[in-house]
């Protein structure tokens, strides 16, 4: 049952691209602001491992929190369009962010975020990554649980396959759009034409179209990057099939 809530947890995670993020306001003189929890909307996409990664500006509330106290809380809401909210999926996860200046952490949030390249670059702007401490799932009623960090990934990663990533997003984009199409239409169930594969990792790969997002899971977790090009065949033969 754990590890089918941490699949659970890792697929909600993964399959949004936005979040609400919680640190805690520096003072501000008065002595009013020590402390408070503070909220608000960010964008994200998560790394390999599931760390977090935003893009903040210097002039932001949370870049001053976490200067001060890097603990910090996401909510990943996988609630939208229930009729009853409380008994869908959500999970929140606790951890400390820093600044990163990994250029494969600035790439892997511009594949997600495309029209964040608008103002990446600004010097008032700085990306951060989220080191996840714990997690905590809420899958409905009755199924809330704490994971640590080691229960949250288990196995769900394949060594090397962050560095092979843009090589084979690229190639499939520009040498398989069809196949990528063909996710998205046939195994998805995505209108629109013109899907994007934006990233791979060893649970799945992320689509996007537009301002929409897509998440297509493999039906078990790759160890190793060459496995990839085995699964994403099988999964147009499987697209074509229907």
């Amino acid at each position: 049952m754990s590890d089918d809530l941490a699949r659970a947890a890792r697929d909600l995670v993964r399959g949004l691209d936005r979040a609400a993020l919680a640190s805690l306001l520096p003072a501000d003189g008065s002595g009013e602001g020590t402390g408070w929890p503070y909220a608000s909307l960010v964008l994200v996409a998560v790394d390999h491992d599931l760390s977090p990664i935003l893009l903040l500006s210097d002039l932001a509330e949370h870049s001053k929190a976490i200067a001060g106290d890097g603990r910090v809380s996401l909510l990943f809401d996988g609630t939208h369009g229930l009729d009853q909210p409380l008994t869908g999926p959500r999970v929140t996860l606790v951890g400390r962010a820093g600044r990163a200046s990994d250029d494969r952490l600035r790439r892997r949030f511009l594949a997600r975020h495309p029209d964040a390249g608008m103002y990446a670059g600004f010097r008032d702007f700085a990306f951060y990554r989220v080191t996840v401490e714990r997690a905590h799932l809420v899958a409905g009623f009755g199924k809330i649980r704490w994971l640590s960090a080691a229960e949250l990934l288990g196995e769900a990663a394949a060594d090397g396959l962050d560095a092979a990533e843009p090589g084979i997003v690229a190639h499939m984009n520009e040498d398989h759009a069809d196949a990528v199409q063909l996710y998205a239409r046939k195994l998805l169930g995505r209108a629109g034409d013109g899907w994007r594969m934006t990233g791979i990792d060893a649970e799945g790969i992320d689509l996007r179209y537009g301002g929409e997002i897509a998440r297509l899971p493999f039906d078990a977790p790759l160890t190793a990057p060459a496995q990839a090009r085995g699964v994403l065949v099988d999964l147009v033969r499987r697209a074509r099939a229907k």
